[in-house]
Formats: C-alpha cells, sequence, structure tokens
C-alpha cells in the first residue's frame, strides 16, 4: 500500500484504542524495550506522547531510562522550518503543549543531534525492512539525517509491520528498530 493509505488505515485503528488498550500496550512495549542493547549508551531522545493522537505513551519508558540513569532528551519542533532542538529533560524542566497539541520543554540544558546515541521515533506505520510512516511532514527525517551515523533509531508502534510500503523515498531514513507489543523487529 502506499504511505497515505497506509497512514489512513493505521490512525483509524489507532482511534479505536481504548485508553485500557493504550497503557496496557505500552506497557508491553516498554518492558520489550528492556531487551533491546541499548543500555551501554547514555544519551536517549524520546517523544512526548501525543495522547490525542493515540501514539504510544512513552511514559513508562521515561521511567525506565531515568531509573537507569539514563540521560533523557525531548525536542521542542519549530514548524517554520520543520527542525526540532533538543534539550536535556531534568526534574525542572517545564513541559507544555504547542499549538499542535505535542508537549515540549520551556527550558533545558541543549543537546546537539551528535550527542544523542538512541532515537525512540513516534510512528504511524512501518515494514519489514525498517521503513516507516510518521505524519508526513518530515520532521524526524530532517533530524535524523543530522545525527551520527550510529545513532539507533528504533519504533514504537502498537500495530505489527506491514510487508511493504510503497513510495519510500531516498530521504526518508529507516530504523534500526521496532518495538511492537508482540515483538521486536531488528532491520
Amino acid at each position: 500500500m502506499k504511505k497515505s493509505e497506509l497512514r489512513t488505515h493505521y490512525k483509524k485503528l489507532r482511534k479505536k484504542l481504548s485508553s485500557k488498550q493504550m497503557n496496557d500496550l505500552s506497557l508491553q512495549i516498554a518492558n520489550s524495550v528492556l531487551e533491546l542493547p541499548i543500555w551501554k549508551y547514555s544519551f536517549f531522545h524520546v517523544f512526548l506522547t501525543i495522547e490525542s493522537l493515540k501514539e504510544v505513551l512513552t511514559e513508562p519508558i521515561l521511567s525506565i531510562l531515568s531509573g537507569k540513569d539514563k540521560h533523557i532528551v525531548v525536542s521542542k519542533s519549530d514548524f517554520k522550518t520543520r527542525t526540532m532542538s533538543h534539550v536535556l529533560l531534568q526534574d525542572n524542566t517545564i513541559l507544555k503543549p504547542n499549538s499542535w497539541n505535542i508537549p515540549e520543554p520551556e527550558n533545558g540544558i541543549p543537546i546537539s543531534n551528535e550527542q544523542i546515541e538512541v532515537v525512540f521515533i513516534p510512528l504511524v506505520a512501518f515494514d519489514v525492512k525498517g521503513n516507516r510512516i510518521g505524519y508526513g511532514k518530515g520532521f524526524y527525517d530532517e533530524f535524523l539525517k543530522n545525527c551520527s551515523k550510529d545513532t539507533l533509531k528504533i519504533g514504537l508502534s502498537f500495530f505489527e509491520a506491514e510487508a511493504a510500503i510503497d513510495g519510500i523515498e531516498p530521504h526518508d531514513i529507516p530504523l534500526d528498530y521496532c518495538v511492537t507489543p508482540e515483538k521486536i523487529y531488528t532491520f
């Protein structure tokens, strides 16, 4: 299927999820994250869940990272340039939803793309080759192309992989892993 068809299909599937299902599935995903070979790294970029879009809840992952004394990095989006800036999440970091209802830091210590070693990526769908579909704005492709070539890219999805996604473009950056409630995909 084409990106646009898959985006529509999976958004509909997510809308059908209850709060309890989202919580349970997100907890399963977080528990599976513990099995990934990522714990030697220090700087972890985590997206902050847009609950109105029924994204995977990242609070359990944030708790795990905090418990392991990892540096947690979160982003602020610039919709004019379609770029993101990153800050270290600390106890005193103030988070507020922006005009798109995305939770963002109001303050914090700036972190460069090159410092980030692991990125947890929100997505709408993905395939067995590690190609992913986001919301179509290109924020993560722009962000990831400016990270180190060794930065690990981990998708989080409530649903399993598609066989293939039609319309993958050269600027689309694939995942290294994708974690679902049932399985960890390695690409």
